[in-house]
């Protein structure tokens, strides 16, 4: 039946019943949407959920994160997204921080979260699919809050915290820049980013596997909606699901990382060719690096569909690469979308010429004034002139595009020499019986520093060190060589598929 009636959220479609999101056998209309959103924000005002408090939202990639997110969007409060596998200690730690009134979580036991977080004297612990002691079940918050009309005209602004590899996590209030940008800056910055209305818009569906807790998969899913579009949860991420769900649903766009893709990948070819993928029209993909072997394998599957992004939490979209970009350019991260400037500096933040490699420096409208109870940004993050110093180093070329080589905290110096680590993965990552490379500094007595390399083989993939030194040959400069190989079952990688060094530093140390 088709519904035209007025609804409280101001970027829906005149047509109300229009499916906005699917999830497994389960449709979302806007019309429900704005009912289920309009009785959650009732039940949160009935815990006492003011504007401007913040509610902490640890779920999976589902459609309940749309009506939990517009629910608190119509009561004026601000989300904070709480990644799902922190234990209950270090989800606590950000409850804490950024000071959360009320929370929503779906564990399969929430029983240890919620007798962790009863300390913290919140207004209310909700709980999606288990009733739990302490708790308030959701589904009663949506047959118990009332109906009536609330207006959303944007999604919750919503506080990401840094991943924390390297130190203790830190609250990013998305919305709370350096100078506000005017409406039209920020809104054509948006068309830019979005590779001016290439991302999903009417009669396109967005494939949404990303977890929440990351500004992607949220800024992709309000993108999506806003320019009416549908989106498609996956919960949790399946390569052959991923095929499935493209052909069933005919997804036209789908948001990923460069390890989602390689897992698509390295399906057998039996298993890709059984799936309808020709509907995919656009892969946005970040987080991490893209290999050209990978960037190949992308195109013989889908077809010229992947658009390159780089950016960061602190400071958004900066560059974008299209198909055309990545042809002519395999290694570029693309040119500066509109409004942003990019730079690349030496140590003392003097601007280098083109071609020159140093730290990557960008200024957009969106740089974040600082992180949550830590004040602004320290003057160390931010160049006169409202650069953001991204800790990345590249070059750009005469032409303005980028080439991203690697973090600076990754960078080895072997014998007064720089190293970059991703340098030597991409060689390494393009071996027939190499899954995943991570390149990692250790000490050295008389270099100071030297490169080793774990490595992760395929399944039933057999390989020596010697014969990876040699696969090195004449593909790298000797002095870049690793010095051991380790061949471990799994690198360690965060959900958004970025190598957490970190940690495997101190597993091969």
């Amino acid at each position: 039946m088709i519904t035209s009636q007025r609804s409280g959220i101001s970027f829906a479609p005149e047509n109300t019943g229009t499916i906005c999101a699917i999830e497994d056998d389960r449709a979302l209309t806007w019309s429900e949407l704005d009912d289920l959103s309009n009785r959650f924000g009732s039940s949160l005002e009935r815990f006492g959920i003011r504007p401007g408090d913040v509610v902490a939202i640890r779920l999976h990639t589902r459609i309940e994160w749309l009506i939990v997110n517009l629910g608190i969007a119509k009561v004026g409060a601000i989300a904070v997204a709480v990644n799902f596998k922190l234990a209950p200690p270090e989800s606590t730690y950000i409850l804490k921080d950024c000071k959360v009134r009320a929370a929503i979580v779906d564990d399969a036991d929430p029983t240890p979260l919620v007798e962790a977080w009863s300390e913290l004297d919140l207004a209310a612990i909700i709980t999606l699919d288990q009733r739990v002691a302490g708790a308030h079940l959701f589904e009663d918050l949506l047959t118990e809050g009332k109906p009536e009309a609330r207006q959303a005209d944007d999604f919750a602004p919503i506080i990401i915290y840094s991943s924390g590899t390297t130190g203790a996590p830190k609250g990013a209030p998305l919305g709370e820049w350096q100078s506000t940008p005017d409406s039209d800056v920020r809104r054509d910055y948006s068309l830019s980013v979005n590779f001016d209305g290439a991302v999903a818009g009417s009669g396109s569906s967005m494939l949404i596997n990303l977890p929440m807790h990351h500004g992607a998969g949220p800024g992709y899913t309000r993108s999506t909606l806003l320019a009416g579009g549908m989106v498609i949860f996956q919960r949790r991420f399946d390569p052959e699901d991923v095929l499935r769900l493209i052909e069933l649903h005919q997804v036209t766009h789908w948001i990923a990382v460069p390890t989602m893709l390689q897992r698509v990948l390295s399906l057998p070819e039996e298993t890709r060719s059984h799936y309808d993928t020709s509907s995919m029209k656009f892969i946005l993909g970040g987080a991490a690096p893209f290999a050209p072997h990978l960037k190949e394998q992308i195109t013989d599957l889908f077809g010229e569909v992947l658009h390159e992004i780089y950016g960061c939490t602190e400071a958004g979209m900066m560059s974008g690469a299209t198909p055309n970009d990545l042809r002519e350019r395999p290694t570029t991260s693309g040119r500066a979308f509109r409004h942003v400037d990019l730079k690349i500096v030496d140590e003392v933040g003097t601007e280098l010429p083109a071609g020159s490699t140093g730290e990557i420096v960008a200024r957009t409208p969106v740089v974040i004034r600082g992180y949550i109870g830590r004040g602004p940004l320290e003057s160390g993050k931010v160049l006169p002139g409202g650069f953001y110093r991204t800790g990345d180093v590249g070059h750009l070329d005469e032409d303005g595009y980028l080439y991203i080589y690697d973090r600076i905290t990754d960078m080895v110096i072997a014998g007064g020499a720089n190293i970059y680590p991703a340098e030597i993965e991409a060689v390494l990552d393009t071996h027939q019986d190499v899954e995943l490379s991570a390149v990692v500094g250790v000490p050295h007595d008389e270099l100071g520093e030297q490169p080793v390399a774990a490595i992760q083989l395929r399944p039933g993939a057999s390989l020596t060190a010697d014969e990876l030194l040699s696969y090195c040959n004449g593909r790298l400069a000797k002095y870049k060589w690793p010095r051991e190989f380790h061949f471990v079952d799994q690198i360690p990688v965060s959900p958004m598929g970025k190598l957490l060094k970190r940690e495997l530093r101190k597993d091969l140390l």
